[in-house]
């Protein structure tokens, strides 16, 4: 990996734990009230309710995703992305620039999901036409990790671009920890506590990838953030039961 990746990861982390006084604890067992949060992070979803989200394109959540244990969950339809009419892709009703976004989650056996960020909201489209995607998946039952190349479909992948790696994710039914730090271009994916994923957005490098790729010709995708660089953070739904907890966001300057 490069220095460079390092260097950035050390200094996120090391931001985050001067910020809080400690890391996020990993929680495992499911039930558990969601971690609280200081001043300086947005507690995105706290347990309880539905308060910042929204369905993509709407203004109201789909009625697929409910609270389970202290935890969003997306109530799988078994017919495939958004299959269900009352399914969905949800958003928080903010958009971000430069951030740190932290969260939990597990899948059932087979699932997939995602996790958007920089994402616009545009009618007509769905999200991920616009947006990065950092890849939930049950790795060993889901067929989506044998596809893609190099593994790049797995969970914490830069979906169908860059394979995280390690690939460190457990198994199906249980927490994983997963975080998305996003700052003037460059983002690294985190899973367990690692870094799997660095990437930067807008340069040459970044077009001639997304070009060879299946997403080639998709501009709102290549200029992901739009003119202002900045977007919606969204979980989707993919058909399969998936849940998410704990989940905030510190916005980095």
């Amino acid at each position: 990996m490069k220095k460079s990746f390092y260097f950035l990861t050390v200094l996120f982390v090391g931001m985050s734990l001067i910020a809080c006084g400690n890391a996020p604890k990993n929680q495992t067992d499911a039930g558990q009230e969601p971690a609280k949060a200081d001043d300086e992070w947005i507690v995105m979803f706290d347990g309880t309710g539905f308060d910042g989200w929204r369905g993509y394109g709407r203004t109201d959540v789909p009625a697929a995703w409910t609270i389970e244990d202290g935890a969003l969950k997306i109530n799988g339809s078994g017919q495939g992305e958004a299959g269900n009419k009352d399914g969905g892709d949800i958003i928080f009703d903010r958009k971000f620039k430069n951030f740190e976004l932290t969260f939990e989650w597990k899948v059932s056996k087979g699932g997939n999901s995602g996790v958007f960020y920089l994402a616009q909201e545009i009618e007509g489209n769905p999200i991920y036409k616009s947006s990065p995607e950092y890849q939930i998946l049950d790795n060993v039952n889901h067929l989506d990790a044998r596809l893609g190349k190099d593994g790049n479909r797995q969970s914490a992948s830069l979906y169908d671009l860059i394979p995280a790696k390690p690939q460190n994710s457990k198994p199906f039914g249980e927490w994983n920890t997963g975080s998305v730090i996003v700052y003037k271009g460059t983002v690294i994916h985190m899973q367990n506590g690692e870094p799997v994923v660095e990437y930067h957005l807008w340069t040459d490098d970044w077009k001639k990838m997304v070009e060879g790729s299946k997403f080639k010709g998709w501009d709102n995708f290549i200029n992901a953030g739009g003119e202002n660089q900045e977007g919606y953070i969204g979980f989707q739904d993919h058909g399969d039961d998936v849940w998410f907890r704990n989940i905030k966001v510190k916005i980095l300057e």
